[in-house]
């Protein structure tokens, strides 16, 4: 690898140079360092300086930056450059980590050098600047090139400070396709289970971030002590024999492949929360597993059982609301049946749309493309059902385009027509007599019409 690096952004340079006029050796590090290496360089910019945060804060300031105190226990203020944010730290090493996460205190030092040494994997621990080019003091650039994954020393002391650097190492071997380097591997299981002292929210923005990169699947088949110490209730899914003709995998497997098929048939644009459904679609079936007189396994309930703990799971780990509402309502449907036939289309499009409404449609379809890549992690006499699934996607389309209605506000009457025609009051009464119609409409194949319903009204009864 050569190692050139594309031209340093403007806003960048002017934080360096304000703070070398003043006196003071500055350097870019970490990530954007990296990537443009890769050549793919970010917008976010990181520096580290030989200054005293006081002066960074005073240096940068008199040059005309604005500047926020945003961590100056370690070292940190914020430099604002052309509306874009950059930290500017102080050169630095770590002392102890008792949380296995936080330095509990942290010493300000003079040499660059020092400060790269305390960073997680050699490919984040490279600095850069525009005249005096790359500094590799361990050896970043040909880890890159080589497309490994390696920690800065000891990966035992490495991962014993920060037990979050374990997740780390997956989500960057899963985001570059690289190896994990052979001690730095070896370690992650040794280490997987200090996962425990971990914040979840941390744990959670960890696995976004490998799902984001579209081999989750992977990571759970080569990386599976770490992922079920992220995710504990994966755990029971091991060797988990299902005894049912549809599965030659165990729970685990099958989970698997089915994270890999989303990708599949979704060209690799899988939505976060079609992503987290395949993940956790089969979380319960432990609990829900019996057995009927011939030994096949039967897993009754377990797709509500799973939206419950699903919801739990995601929760804990602080994923955004509407992540886990649709990823839940996938979860709770994977089993729901559907066929092309317009009855079975509309209770599916009413039932996504009690589950998260004003999103239905949109629902229906994810709905289908977990159905899909179910369908690729079950045996292969099981996979046809994806041909199928195409027929029912083009039905779903062309009832969509029919405006079939997915709640009460869809009905062509409202509220005033059955009070009018029935003589009714207001309240829930009004309610049940629309939700009656909304069921003419989708069970009863009544036309979604003011005269269809309003005769309905006066002579159904």
């Amino acid at each position: 690898m050569a190692h050139r690096i594309s031209e340093l952004p403007s806003y960048a340079a002017a934080v360096l140079a304000a703070l070398e006029s003043a006196g003071f050796e500055a350097w870019v590090v970490g990530g954007w360092v990296r990537d443009a290496l890769l050549g793919s360089a970010s917008h976010d910019v990181d520096v580290c300086t030989a200054a005293p945060w006081q002066e960074s804060e005073r240096v940068l300031h008199a040059a005309g930056f604005a500047v926020h105190r945003t961590g100056t226990a370690h070292g940190t203020v914020t430099a604002v450059a052309e509306g874009r944010p950059i930290e500017v730290t102080t050169y630095r090493v770590d002392g102890s980590y008792s949380d296995a996460r936080h330095p509990d205190s942290v010493r300000f030092v003079s040499d660059v050098r020092e400060d790269l040494s305390r960073r997680d994997f050699t490919i984040n621990a490279m600095a850069y600047h525009p005249e005096r080019g790359l500094l590799d003091a361990f050896g970043g650039a040909g880890d890159l090139e080589a497309g490994l994954v390696r920690t800065v020393g000891d990966p035992r002391a490495r991962f014993e400070e920060d037990a979050l650097r374990v997740l780390r190492a997956v989500r960057f071997a899963a985001r570059y396709g690289f190896e994990l380097e052979a001690s730095t591997h070896e370690s992650l299981a040794a280490f997987a289970s200090r996962l425990a002292h971990i914040a979840r929210e941390r744990i959670g923005q960890e696995l976004a971030g490998i799902f984001a990169t579209g081999r989750m699947a992977w990571a759970l088949r080569c990386e599976r002590e770490v992922m079920t110490c992220a995710i504990p209730e994966l755990a029971p899914l091991v060797n988990f024999d299902q005894n049912s003709p549809y599965h030659t995998l165990d729970a685990y497997g099958h989970t698997a492949r089915v994270v890999s098929g989303a990708e599949c048939v979704t060209a690799g644009c899988a939505g976060p929360a079609l992503r987290w459904a395949t993940l956790l679609h089969d979380i319960a079936k432990p609990e829900a597993y019996s057995e009927d007189a011939s030994g096949r396994g039967h897993f009754f309930g377990h797709p509500e059982l799973g939206a419950a703990k699903a919801a739990a799971i995601m929760r804990r780990m602080a994923i955004p609301a509407e992540i886990v509402r649709e990823a839940c309502a996938l979860i709770r449907l994977h089993d729901h049946p559907v066929t092309p036939r317009a009855r079975s289309l509309r209770r599916t499009l009413l039932r996504c749309e009690e589950l998260c409404p004003g999103r239905g449609g949109a629902l229906a379809f994810e709905l289908l493309d977990l159905k899909r890549a179910d369908a690729l992690g079950k045996a292969p006499r099981c996979r046809s059902y994806c041909s199928e699934l195409d027929e029912v996607a083009a039905a779903l389309r062309r009832e969509l385009r029919a405006a079939a209605p997915l709640s009460v506000r869809d009905l062509a009457v409202n509220g005033s027509d059955v009070i009018r025609e029935r003589g009714l009051e207001p309240g829930r009464g009004v309610g049940m007599v629309l939700e009656g119609l909304l069921a003419a409409v989708i069970e009863g194949g009544i036309p979604n019409t003011r005269d269809a319903l309003m005769e309905l009204l006066r002579f159904g009864g």
